[in-house]
């Protein structure tokens, strides 16, 4: 068995609380739900967020979900490169699986569909 990195990215409208919240449970919930991932699987989750993001953790939103309390997770910002996508939340999930590179389903919902339109078409 080995460990895939399953990414995903979800924008939201504006920076508070309940969006940030909403939007990475949205998030999250379409990767476990399309990848059938248990929390026992799970290696750690990196959250980034944009510097435009900062009214409330968005690893509260995963930890939220039941039996999902003590998966490893970590909130970090992402590099504020000029013209990149604002107002955005990214997670990259490591999964411990045999499903192979290929069979791993990305999600991209919202404004971050543009980030790899690749894996939207892919996927879709």
């Amino acid at each position: 068995m080995g460990v895939r990195g399953i990414r995903g990215a979800i924008t939201v409208s504006e920076n508070n609380s309940e969006e940030i919240l909403q939007a990475t449970r949205e998030l999250a919930d379409q990767i476990i739900e399309q990848n059938q991932i248990t929390p026992d699987q799970v290696a750690a989750i990196f959250i980034t967020v944009t510097h435009d993001l900062n009214a409330d953790f968005p690893a509260k939103a995963i930890r939220a979900i039941r039996n999902w309390e003590l998966v490893p997770l970590m909130c970090s910002n992402e590099m504020p490169v000029p013209g990149s996508l604002e107002k955005c939340i990214r997670i990259m999930m490591l999964v411990n699986t045999d499903q192979p590179i290929d069979g791993i389903r990305h999600v991209f919902l919202r404004e971050a569909k543009r980030l790899r339109p690749d894996l939207v078409s892919r996927n879709s």
